[in-house]
């Protein structure tokens, strides 16, 4: 792993305007990596933690970890593949018809996507003969893209790669980036490049988090060491105004526990005008006072006031000499269990649709990872669903456990029991 250096205060600087970092946001302690499943081998080797504590920059708002690990060492080989999530894929082809509808894209476009993971959403454009490349750092998923004819170049991408691809005419009429920003450590560099690599009339897409979703909702797992960064709409505006891009519209989304979808352009374009849903959105998070400090401050209780209850409610059941599953490998799980310090003194094992995490062990807690089916075999009477986001799609998909009783357990925003 790859240390970065930090100021002496140990909170160095803001990733955007370079302010000193001096208000917490929240600090979930130490933690591995979240998608550092372990081999059966390795339970036995010692296992890097990194601190967990978020900070707040008071100048620009940008909520923000620390960059301790490099991307490389992060993304290079990548456990999370986009197209095991049914609803995700969903969400795929309705953004690629809007698109495709909405900006006139047709077979003499190109669609570049930045961490376009395993293909899972150009293959929609390939499906419409649209031109498209697909930029993805980790060479496992990007392989699979490949197979499914998405042409990916395994690369991170910044202002060198750009300028490289606008030279060859490689432009694009649309840029996508989906719930990859948050995943940019230096993100002057990144926003630099999708201005070069836009033509003049394009449309950039960025997906993430919500940031004012994550404090109503108390998404706290949603933090982890592969998200440096964590944005709201006045944030992201700063951030692609300074470099000569503008927020035209916005689009509020159900993904990701609540996301926004926000559409760019240059500062030039004057052919798109700025939407009433962003004027609306931004007064919404001014009257959430996002744009004042204090207003980040009482975060931490919250998730406090969250870890105590879900122990409480783990506690209870196995009271009650019940058996507790998990349901999901995902990043946001390993946050939830290492922080609330839940491990198989809880849980026996958890399933996952995706066969490359199946066999491993989840990092910190050590839980297994096992297919779905293991489910049916031993009839557990909880199911605990850590991707909480698609909790509807997974009720659906495993609705067969009230046959012997098996009830859910969704963690965030509150633990309930259904």
């Amino acid at each position: 792993m790859v240390m970065k250096s930090i100021s002496n205060n140990g909170r160095g600087t803001c990733r955007f305007c370079k302010s000193a970092m001096n208000h917490t946001f929240v600090d979930l302690g130490m933690s591995p990596l979240c998608e550092s499943n372990l081999r059966p081998e390795q339970l036995n080797q010692m296992e890097p933690f990194y601190p967990l504590h978020v900070f707040v920059c008071e100048n620009c708002f940008l909520v923000q970890l620390e960059e301790y690990v490099s991307p490389d060492s992060i993304f290079t080989e990548y456990a999370y593949f986009s197209s095991y999530s049914e609803s995700w894929l969903q969400h795929c082809r309705r953004y690629t018809d809007q698109m495709v509808d909405r900006f006139q894209l047709n077979e003499q476009s190109l669609v570049v996507e930045l961490a376009s993971n395993d293909g899972y959403l150009l293959q929609y454009f390939v499906n419409r003969n649209i031109p498209v490349l697909g930029i993805e750092p980790a060479a496992n998923v990007a392989k699979v893209a490949v197979e499914k004819k998405v042409p990916t170049l395994v690369k991170f991408f910044g202002k060198q790669l750009a300028t490289e691809l606008a030279r060859e005419g490689k432009q694009a009429d649309l840029l996508a980036g989906n719930n990859v920003l948050a995943q940019v450590p230096d993100l002057r560099d990144f926003v630099a490049g999708m201005k070069i690599l836009l033509k003049p009339h394009g449309v950039l897409t960025l997906e993430f988090p919500h940031l004012l979703r994550l404090m109503e909702e108390n998404q706290f797992d949603t933090i982890y060491h592969e998200h440096f960064s964590y944005f709201s709409l006045l944030t992201a505006e700063k951030i692609l105004g300074a470099f000569g891009l503008v927020v035209f519209d916005v689009e509020e989304l159900p993904t990701h526990g609540g996301s926004l979808r926000i559409f760019g352009r240059h500062n030039e374009d004057s052919s798109k005008p700025i939407s009433s849903r962003v004027v609306e959105l931004r007064s919404r998070e001014e009257a959430a006072r996002l744009a004042h400090i204090e207003s980040y401050c009482s975060f931490a209780e919250k998730v406090k006031n969250t870890k105590r209850e879900l122990l409480r409610c783990l506690i209870g059941i196995k009271r009650e000499g019940k058996s507790i599953v998990g349901y999901g490998a995902p990043g946001k799980g390993n946050t939830l269990l290492n922080y609330c310090g839940v491990g198989r003194d809880f849980i026996d094992y958890t399933v996952d649709r995706n066969p490359y995490k199946q066999g491993q062990f989840t990092p910190g807690m050590h839980i297994p990872i096992c297919s779905p089916d293991k489910i049916y075999e031993t009839r557990p009477d909880y199911l605990l669903i850590l991707p909480w986001n698609l909790k509807d799609e997974i009720m659906k998909q495993m609705a067969d456990i009230r046959q012997w009783g098996g009830r859910f357990i969704v963690p965030i925003p509150e633990a309930t029991i259904s």
